[in-house]
């Protein structure tokens, strides 16, 4: 939900100490944390009564779909395997048949 690092956590905890003081501080964590547990759980609620989570969960399966069909109907794997082969053929020919030979075949005279 939040994204929170190490660094800021300390400053939020620093700049809390020094405004509520010491003695406070857990009563405000405690009353905090009960606050942001009732606000979670209005939030469910909500998607519940509305059926928003049954969308959400909708839309991510649609997703997986579609990433899996997008991953099957990709050629380019393919392509470059066939590339490959067909490099590898074209060297071994080139291998094969040399200049000279061409010359040779063609009538002229190799020097």
């Amino acid at each position: 939900m939040f994204n929170i690092g190490f660094a800021e956590l300390i400053l939020i905890l620093l700049i809390a100490f020094v405004v509520v003081g010491p003695k406070d501080l857990p009563k405000i964590a405690r009353a905090l944390g009960r606050f942001v547990r009732y606000i979670r759980n209005m939030i469910e609620e909500v998607k519940r009564e509305s059926g928003l989570d049954e969308v959400e969960s909708e839309f991510k399966n649609m997703e997986r779909t579609i990433d899996e069909s997008v991953r099957a109907a990709d050629i380019r794997p393919e392509l470059q395997k066939t590339q490959l082969s067909i490099n590898k053929e074209l060297n071994e020919i080139k291998k094969d048949v040399s200049f000279k030979d061409f010359k040779s075949n063609m009538g002229g005279k190799s020097t």
